[in-house]
């Protein structure tokens, strides 16, 4: 499997990507590990279809199970 980009370079994802994240905040036993999650804000603009640009005022991802369901 592995992540597919460009050498080092990880590929970029937006809000309602799933990607693998750490937890910075949160419960200690739940700090520091690898798990997966669904991103929910963003920092960086990102156009929807109708021509409104979007961004929030920080980065936030909610964990998931491995199927993408709500832990």
């Amino acid at each position: 499997k592995g992540i597919k980009g460009r050498l080092n370079r990880l590929p970029s994802a937006c809000v309602g990507d799933m990607v693998m994240a750490t937890v910075k905040k949160g419960k200690p036993d739940l700090r520091k590990k690898v798990m997966p999650a669904v991103i929910v804000r963003q920092r960086k603009p990102w156009r929807r279809k109708d021509g409104v640009y979007m961004y929030f005022e920080d980065n936030a991802g909610v964990i998931v199970n491995p199927k993408g369901e709500m832990k």
